[in-house]
């Protein structure tokens, strides 16, 4: 499942998948308990596929950033809980993303992609970049096969 039916509503903890459109909103599955939830057009929702992380240089999407999380602990949970200390936090997002702005990046943002990178990860939600790797791959047209 790509990161574009992944959703963090506003005011709501963990994150949702979306199940189906409404005329006047959504209906959400969330992916810690298993509950529907609708959601009406003036919640605040994010998609994460839409989410970047300030660097010095530029933006960095999130599910890049996911992608460092994954290939620095191997595949597996964090090594440090959303609930740690601020400079335990910070310590460790400096290990995964070295450039990112400490001025526009706050500690809350911090725990939020720690969370929503171990609730992913429960979800089986893993495959942060090949999706679009495979998606950019050229397709054969009729007129190469032929040659």
């Amino acid at each position: 499942m790509a990161l574009d039916k992944i959703l963090s509503i506003g005011g709501r903890p963990g994150l949702y998948k979306l199940l189906t459109q409404t005329r006047g909103g959504f209906v959400g599955e969330s992916l810690l308990d298993g509950k529907r939830v609708t959601v009406g057009l003036r919640s605040n929702v994010s998609v994460l596929s839409e989410i970047a992380i300030y660097t010095l240089e530029e933006e960095l999407p999130l599910k890049e950033v996911f992608q460092k999380i994954k290939e620095k602990e191997d595949g597996k949970k964090t090594s440090i809980s959303h609930k740690a200390d601020k400079i335990e936090l910070e310590e460790y997002f400096f290990e995964v993303l070295p450039n990112y702005d400490e001025d526009r990046v706050y500690t809350s943002d911090i725990k939020k992609i720690i969370q929503w990178y171990n609730i992913l990860l429960d979800n089986n939600i893993v495959d942060f970049v090949e999706d679009e790797k495979d998606a950019e791959e050229p397709t054969v047209s009729a007129s190469e096969e032929e040659e």
